[in-house]
């Protein structure tokens, strides 16, 4: 099998070996500084590279091209094109030029755009993302050469998630070598920040999807009562993998294997039906392109297995949500990881201050981080015993916990050492001890040479919140370079600036357990905000302070972050309205009618068995019978609190205060309504309710 692996890996992509091979290495050689210096590519250069692209994607049984983007839905899109060109003679002929592999041009209003676009003026244009490899997609409608591009508008701003996060990438190289050069690194050349996503998400059996409206509108379950047995037992979290779901894994590993994704880690999560997926570090805009891959790869492979993928961030109440371990870290060109604190981190002044400057950036700019996490699903698992609370705060660890408390102290001189494992059985190995625990419950975590962001929402692009960390930082690397360069004596400047930053932001630090209550109260004594929903996140978007920071690393400008928030707002409003209809159409066309169709049969029982046995007791049916009836008179309250709540929220024009109508008053709604549905469901007979229960969407895979 290892051998099959190592054959199929990366078999769909225009790697950099399958350019070697096949380019000129005169054009080989242009093309990799402009990926890696970023020199301009040139059109004679460009024409080269198509031809390969196309002889190599046409012998793969390639018919059709397609410049695949990231709109701003946090989806992918792509329009395909022949490489059909017709000859004079009435043949035809296979074609694809440079200019177009450079640019393509979709329409550029029919994505969400924040009004950077009116729906008149169509014209956008995607532009050749170089530094991410094309690849090949096959599927029912044959095979089609995948181009990663950006996609902007025709006035020069940014409508995808791409742009920004490039523009980011750079911001944060840019000032990183600043503070690189001043430790006397003349030999790297950028620094590049990396990632692993760990991806979690929900399979279910299609059957029981097509049945339930709510997960094939919302991606959630709307309501349902919890079955006698939940994740208590913890006897899933890792637990053997079922013939079934393995066979699915194997397959999904394949089609990500060939297409150079680098899937390691498989496994089942803690709530049942959960599982994951996580892949070996990459730059992080390949490993946003390949995170969008993931996802969609997971939904083709589940369904031909008759499974349906559940990426939301709450498909279930009462068992943990899905989420995306954003893992970042910082590194040099040339292989030096500027997070790894090596074997005595308080001797290591340049991983001291490029923690210190996280720090800061972490607690001065947590309600961008905050925002960067923000979705309708997120709202529900944030804060739960499952997920990292709203509170935005940074787990360090013992060893570095101590060291930032030595440099305060002004007295810095030992590292905690890791030691040893002593198991006490003779058999066993001895086992190196880390020199810190680990904490899941901590939004922002230290996990040895990298930080871990576990806010991310399982559906979303992983693009905004790396574009958040990456500018963020970017902008308190820059303060601190300002400062060290003018400095006379580096050394003693920097030893100022380290024990500043610390003694100003250690509030954000918190080691202990996040799910806590007592971590609230403690929070909201140090300061820290507590964001606990999305329009609330949202409203901080625009902010001077923000913006100017944006402004100046060129990541978004003033337009661009009032189109993000506008956008934001009207996809929160949108999901809760569907949710919100979604809903009231499955109480008025399923649950009522169900429960009256019950209710009646328990009522005819009732007069069937006092015609034949009068005094037999009946008080259970007719229990039943009083139960039902008063819970039905609670959703029809309820039901037409939520339509009343949904019409005064489409009646405002105003996206923001839409969008926190939908959250105090559909939103609430829904859950008012959904607690008798669910106390209906318990008393039902099974085979009379409408859609299938948890018992059957979590146990029965």
């Amino acid at each position: 099998m290892s051998k099959n692996m190592i054959e199929v890996f990366g078999t769909n992509v225009f790697s950099d070996a399958i350019m070697k091979e096949r380019l000129p290495k005169d054009t080989y050689k242009t093309f990799k500084r402009t990926i890696e210096r970023g020199e301009k590519l040139t059109k004679e250069t460009a024409e080269i590279i198509a031809n390969a692209m196309k002889d190599w994607a046409i012998q793969k049984g390639a018919t059709h091209y397609t410049h695949w983007f990231q709109p701003m839905t946090g989806k992918t899109a792509e329009k395909h094109d022949a490489f059909l060109s017709l000859t004079s003679d009435g043949g035809a002929t296979m074609q694809f030029s440079g200019k177009e592999l450079i640019q393509g041009e979709p329409d550029a209003s029919s994505f969400p755009n924040g009004g950077l676009r009116a729906t008149f003026e169509a014209r956008g244009y995607t532009a050749w993302d170089p530094t991410s490899p094309a690849f090949l997609k096959e599927d029912s409608a044959g095979v089609t050469l995948c181009i990663p591009t950006a996609f902007y508008s025709y006035t020069g701003e940014a409508l995808d998630k791409k742009t920004p996060l490039l523009r980011s990438m750079e911001a944060l190289s840019v000032q990183a070598m600043r503070i690189l050069k001043l430790f006397g690194n003349n030999k790297s050349k950028k620094v590049i920040t990396t990632v692993g996503a760990e991806q979690e998400y929900f399979l279910v059996d299609k059957k029981y999807y097509q049945q339930r409206k709510d997960l094939i509108f919302t991606g959630r379950t709307l309501f349902g009562a919890l079955p006698p047995k939940g994740q208590e037992m913890d006897d899933h979290y890792f637990g053997s993998i079922k013939e079934r779901i393995a066979n699915f894994m194997r397959e999904l590993d394949i089609e990500l294997w060939k297409l150079g994704v680098s899937a390691k880690t498989k496994h089942n999560e803690v709530a049942p039906g959960q599982h994951e997926v996580a892949p070996i570090f990459a730059t992080t805009n390949i490993a946003t392109d390949h995170n969008q891959l993931m996802m969609e790869v997971i939904q083709k492979v589940a369904m031909r297995h008759d499974l349906v993928c559940l990426l939301h961030e709450k498909p279930f109440a009462g068992v943990n949500g899905s989420g995306k371990h954003n893992n970042w870290s910082m590194a040099t060109d040339d292989g030096i990881n500027l997070l790894d604190p090596g074997k005595t981190p308080h001797e290591n002044a340049q991983f001291l201050l490029f923690l210190a400057v996280i720090m800061e950036a972490v607690d001065e700019y947590a309600p961008l981080l905050r925002l960067s996490a923000a979705n309708a699903g997120n709202d529900h698992r944030l804060g739960a015993n499952e997920a990292p609370p709203a509170i935005i705060s940074m787990f360090l660890g013992e060893q570095l916990t101590d060291i930032i408390e030595q440099i305060e102290a002004g007295d810095l001189n030992n590292s905690i050492s890791g030691g040893f494992l002593d198991i006490g059985v003779s058999t066993l190995p001895r086992l190196p001890k880390d020199a810190t625990d680990r904490n899941r419950t901590s939004p922002f975590a230290f996990t040895g040479n990298r930080f871990e962001f576990r806010m991310c929402p399982s559906s979303a692009s992983i693009a905004g919140p790396n574009i958040i960390l990456n500018t963020i930082v970017a902008e308190c690397l820059r303060r601190v370079a300002e400062e060290l360069e003018k400095a006379d004596d580096f050394t003693h400047a920097l030893k100022k600036v380290v024990k500043r930053l610390i003694k100003d932001h250690k509030k954000v630090v918190f080691n202990g357990d996040g799910y806590s209550d007592e971590w609230v109260e403690e929070a909201a004594r140090r300061g820290l905000p507590n964001i606990k929903s999305t329009v609330e996140a949202t409203s901080y978007f625009d902010r001077p302070e923000y913006i100017e920071i944006f402004e100046r690393h060129h990541i978004f400008s003033k337009e661009e972050v009032a189109s993000r928030k506008e956008i934001t707002y009207e996809e929160y409003a949108k999901s809760i309205n569907i949710e919100g209809l979604t809903m009231s159409q499955m109480v008025n066309k399923q649950i009522i009618p169900a429960c009256i169709d019950y209710m009646t049969s328990v009522a005819e029982s009732i007069s069937k068995i006092k015609s034949v046995c009068p005094a037999v007791d009946v008080s259970i049916q007719e229990e039943i019978v009083t139960n039902i009836s008063k819970l039905l008179f609670d959703v029809r309250v309820t039901v037409a609190e939520l339509n009343k709540a949904i019409d005064e929220a489409k009646a405002i024009d105003d996206v923001e205060k839409q969008a926190f109508v939908y959250r105090e008053k559909v939103f609430t709604a829904m859950e008012k309504l959904r607690k008798p549905c669910d106390k209906l469901e318990a008393i039902v007979s099974e085979d009379m309710w409408p859609f299938p229960t948890y018992d059957e969407l979590l146990f029965r895979v």
